[in-house]
């Protein structure tokens, strides 16, 4: 069984190292909205310039999306973020 890791988190935050961080969707939602609200964006304004819909914006916020991971890197482009994906090989 493979484990897919998904981690959202700003370009300048401190590295890791080895570690992960693995977010629910709850998360990642919870995530975003606070670095748009720290950048003193609103939720219409994000959405057009990640060019996704405001309801799939709310939804994701809310932790009631699934975001595929092509949306999720759009948003984290925008809000100057990174989206780290890794992949975990059974052992």
């Amino acid at each position: 069984m493979m484990i897919l890791i998904v981690s959202i988190s700003y370009v300048c935050s401190a590295l890791i190292g080895k570690d992960h961080i693995i977010m629910t969707i709850q998360e990642i939602g919870l995530t975003i909205k606070e670095r748009r609200q720290m950048l003193r964006m609103i939720q219409p304004d994000l959405a057009e310039m990640a060019q996704i819909s405001i309801n799939t914006l709310y939804k994701i916020e809310r932790g009631e999306a699934n975001p595929s991971v092509k949306v999720l890197n759009k948003l984290a482009e925008v809000l100057g973020m990174e989206l780290i994906l890794s992949v975990k090989k059974p052992a």
